[in-house]
């Protein structure tokens, strides 16, 4: 991708995967705007950045919300090369007759819904942009393939977002739009380490399953950002070594 211009969109960048990623995007030269629900929050990775950063409060399942962010970023930076899709949440890990529907429902509206709407406003911008194009990043899981024990609606909206990723790698191809998906297993965050603490396995046993450092996916994510367009990572898998995975036992 051409240094001359280098904007990226991270949302859920307040914390996490997506505080980290936004801070290895700046580091490496990108503009980044990073969208979640808490300004305070965002100011303070703002500040953590190498380069030039805003930080724009967004409920990625409010339409009118996400069509702000990226109006917001189109005009402090001119233009959206990267989107890195990143907000999400979970839901009690419960047998599915005892999940309560409205925690399917927001689960669905953030993962799914959330992805989609910021997908479609980036996918608007990089298609009318000139010069057009740019890339899409979703941040799957290992649950987009495998799932754990009591995990029927985060695990359906990662697949969900297989879907998405797939459609728009083949929708963006006339418009000089690439889409790839990032599944990463057990990394060292909040949610992440909760997780991984005393994780209910398949046979019924829980354990407290290894982990991994954070750089080894902000590498990865900005390895498939600083690709040429004509260069696509469609999907990448990275997780701790040794956890469950494979046959999830």
């Amino acid at each position: 991708m051409s240094s001359e211009a280098r904007v990226a969109v991270v949302t859920g960048g307040s914390r996490g995967i997506g505080r980290a990623t936004a801070i290895a995007l700046s580091a490496a030269g990108w503009s980044v705007v990073i969208a979640g629900r808490t300004l305070e929050s965002l100011d303070q990775v703002v500040a953590e950045l190498s380069g030039d950063g805003l930080a724009v409060n967004c409920d990625v399942s409010d339409e009118s919300d996400v069509q702000r962010l990226f109006a917001e970023a189109a005009a402090r930076f001119g233009r959206i090369d990267l989107l890195f899709n990143n907000a999400g949440v979970a839901a009690p890990a419960v047998p599915i007759d005892e999940l309560d529907v409205e925690a399917w429902r927001h689960l669905i509206d953030v993962n799914v819904t959330g992805s989609f709407l910021c997908a479609r406003e980036a996918f608007t911008h990089m298609r009318k942009q000139s010069p057009q194009g740019g890339r899409i990043i979703n941040n799957g899981s290992i649950s987009s393939e495998t799932p754990r024990p009591f995990s029927a609606p985060y695990t359906t909206s990662k697949h969900a977002i297989t879907g998405l990723t797939k459609s728009l790698a083949l929708d963006g191809r006339n418009f000089g739009i690439a889409c790839g998906q990032i599944d990463i297993g057990n990394v060292t965050t909040d949610m992440g380490s909760c997780a991984a603490a005393n994780a209910l396995q398949a046979d019924g046993s829980t354990m407290t399953e290894p982990l991994m450092d954070m750089q080894n996916v902000t590498d990865a994510v900005v390895y498939m950002a600083g690709l040429p367009l004509d260069a696509n990572v469609l999907n990448i898998t990275v997780m701790a070594t040794n956890m469950p995975f494979v046959g999830r036992g």
